[in-house]
């Protein structure tokens, strides 16, 4: 029994010394076709041009809210330049004639100022005129100081030196008056500034009322929080600046968003051939071609090892169906690969 032992294991062992080695030097190791079949994604489509409209901000005011006058339709499809959304005017517009009519005032606030100063400069120019003739006279006098008594010849000395006095006092008074008048034109310079920007700011605001399509596109209404809901605004409404009202897209430029597993990122390359399904018109099929391939993937919320990346897949052609953030489904006939795969026996 014991001899028959020893030969069958001698036996098998020749057997497993005879197996000829695999191609690549492992022991096992065989080629294997990779997958096959074409490669499937789910993604979202979305445009590759689109601008979304906000409620506007007011420059210069810190309006609370605006209220909705006109709202186009969502799916409505517009030219550029074609109105969008339009806003009540009516604070804009009394807050521009506010400002206007403030810009006017100030206007004439400076024509008076200036005509006031131009009177006060011809009179101080007639004073300075007054004195300087008094000063010439006072001088005629201190001429015959030699032929009249001391006395008087004093009185003369005096009566220069007051005119002269009351010259240079009425020069420095006038020109510390002229610096006076230029600070106070100054002012107001200043305060017509401030209300020629507040003017141009209020007309801006005006302007900010209307606002167009700015290139031909598909018009998508936004969803909004509306109490503990969300939903779409409509006219008559009071939204505050800065709230996204609606998107227009360029429904003829349009692309999907897919999402690539870690496995077949290795198969999924930019060029490749695609055919696109959406899912809620699944009567439709596009051509489409496999753009932009993410790099670097984002890790799964279930495990870091696992990694999904995104790929760019632009569709060619256009129907009145597909809009953004339709669901869809990609098709990639991906060239077929083979690999070492390691068999255990």
């Amino acid at each position: 029994m014991i001899g028959a032992a020893v030969l069958i294991v001698a036996a098998a062992v020749w057997i497993l010394l005879r197996r000829p080695a695999a191609p690549g030097g492992e022991t096992g190791a065989t080629p294997v076709a990779a997958r096959n079949g074409p490669i499937r994604l789910a993604g979202t489509v979305e445009a590759t041009r689109a601008r979304t409209v906000f409620v506007p901000r007011l420059a210069g005011q810190n309006a609370p809210t605006l209220v909705i006058t006109h709202l186009i339709r969502a799916g409505s499809r517009v030219d550029a330049g074609d109105p969008l959304v339009e806003f009540d005017p009516q604070d804009q517009l009394r807050a521009a004639a506010d400002r206007r009519a403030d810009v006017i005032d100030l206007d004439g606030q400076i024509q008076k100022k200036r005509s006031d100063q131009a009177i006060a400069q011809a009179k101080d120019q007639t004073a300075v005129t007054e004195a300087e003739r008094d000063v010439s006279r006072a001088k005629l006098k201190i001429l015959a100081n030699d032929l009249i008594s001391k006395v008087e010849a004093e009185k003369n000395t005096l009566a220069l030196e007051q005119a002269n006095a009351k010259l240079d006092q009425l020069r420095r008074t006038s020109a510390l008056r002229r610096l006076s008048e230029a600070a106070d034109i100054k002012i107001l310079e200043i305060q017509r500034a401030r209300a020629q920007r507040a003017l141009s700011y209020a007309e801006s605001n005006a302007q900010l009322m209307s606002v167009k399509a700015p290139f031909p596109g598909l018009v998508v209404l936004k969803q909004v929080w509306k109490g503990n809901n969300m939903a779409e605004v409509g006219e008559g409404e009071e939204v505050r600046p800065g709230l996204p009202i609606l998107d227009i897209v360029d429904a003829s430029s349009m692309q999907v968003r897919a999402q690539v597993n870690q496995a077949d990122v290795g198969t999924v390359a930019a060029g490749l051939p695609a055919k696109i399904r959406l899912d809620a018109y699944p009567e439709l099929l596009f051509d489409g071609k496999i753009e932009l391939v993410a790099p670097l993937g984002v890790a799964s919320s279930m495990t870091p090892k696992v990694h999904t990346f995104i790929a760019l897949v632009s569709i060619q052609g256009s129907s009145p169906q597909l809009m953004p953030d339709l669901s869809a489904s990609v098709e990639i006939a991906a060239p077929l690969m083979t690999k070492n795969v390691t068999e255990i026996r």
